[in-house]
């Protein structure tokens, strides 16, 4: 039997998350929703001139595990920090939350990588991103045994812009398969499947087993005209696809099954940070477990929907209980 359920591979950072508005957003120079890379230059520059925030462990990859781990998953994460204080304080925090992480820290180079969120009041999250150390994760970097020893793998987009991580990921796809696991991937971002539009397409077409995607980056991956077209593509080049719509709920598809899940009733929407990430917290709980894919895909709706309800990328409930409450044991 395999030691874990699902072990993540992503960015390892350090999240600052603060209110500010559509004013801020805009004379800073960035998309709204999106997210940037920026050198430890423009990061300094912009941590000064933001409001105060919120300053916790982080990473999309990382905060998917939080919500794994809070179901009751276990798992391991694998993610490059520096030997600094931010990356002391990113492996204590994994570990405290019972996801094992022993990747070595870099000695020398870039610092612990952090991402700067900006939250409006329409609860719409920007992001300006330096990935310091966690850009360097390469081949070397993955632990075979514990790759080997995993249920699922799980890998974050926003890692895919520096070619040694694209080669990880292949890498780990191979000794997961290998193993006898199941490969799964988020898009992460439009921005980023713009950027590597075909790696990612081979990627999911010959590496993948289950795929995560927004609307947006789905129809960015298959340059599709509208959600329908985009579903179509997907089809047939992974075993499941979750493709999430924010208020609309989510489509899964696998073959000709597909499930449409609704969004689970929230009072009101504070941040959309981690909504994503959520989302695959829960289903891939459930499908480490064996659920059907309608069950899956609606305990990552609940997943979803407690983290938007508070600021901040990592849910604030016991979500194995909230899950009880609202779906039933």
């Amino acid at each position: 039997m395999p030691q874990y359920d699902l072990v993540g591979i992503g960015n390892a950072l350090v999240d600052v998350v603060a209110q500010t508005d559509d004013a801020f957003i805009a004379a800073s120079g960035f998309a709204k929703g999106s997210m940037t890379l920026v050198d430890a230059a423009a990061a300094d520059a912009l941590y000064r001139r933001m409001p105060a925030g919120i300053e916790a462990s982080g990473g999309s990859c990382a905060n998917t595990m939080a919500g794994f781990a809070s179901l009751g998953g276990r798992g391991a994460y694998i993610g490059k920090v520096s030997d600094d204080q931010f990356g002391g304080v990113f492996r204590h925090d994994m570990r405290a939350i019972g996801c094992d992480f022993d990747t070595p820290a870099a000695d020398g180079g870039p610092p612990t990588g952090r991402c700067l969120v900006l939250v409006t009041p329409d609860a719409q999250r920007t992001m300006c991103t330096h990935l310091g150390a966690a850009c360097t994760l390469a081949p070397g970097d993955l632990d075979r045994a514990v790759l080997r020893n995993a249920k699922v793998v799980y890998m974050e987009g926003y890692l895919f812009d520096q070619p040694a991580a694209q080669q990880a990921f292949a890498e780990a796809a191979e000794i997961v398969h290998d193993a006898g696991g199941e490969v799964s991937v988020t898009l992460s971002d439009g921005f980023c499947v713009d950027r590597h539009r075909a790696a990612f397409r081979h990627l999911v077409e010959e590496h993948i087993d289950i795929l995560f995607a927004n609307e947006v980056e789905i129809r960015s991956l298959y340059q599709a005209d509208g959600f329908d077209d985009a579903l179509r593509q997907v089809r047939g080049q992974c075993r499941v696809a979750c493709l999430t719509r924010s208020e609309k709920g989510a489509v899964v598809v696998s073959g000709e099954e597909m499930h449409i899940v609704e969004a689970e009733p929230v009072g009101a929407v504070i941040d959309t940070t981690g909504a994503g990430d959520q989302f695959a917290a829960g289903f891939l709980y459930g499908y480490t477990r064996n659920m059907s894919l309608d069950r899956c895909a609606r305990i990552g709706a609940v997943a979803a929907a407690e983290v938007i309800q508070h600021y901040g990328a990592r849910p604030a409930a016991d979500l194995r209980a909230l899950v009880k409450q609202k779906l039933g044991a």
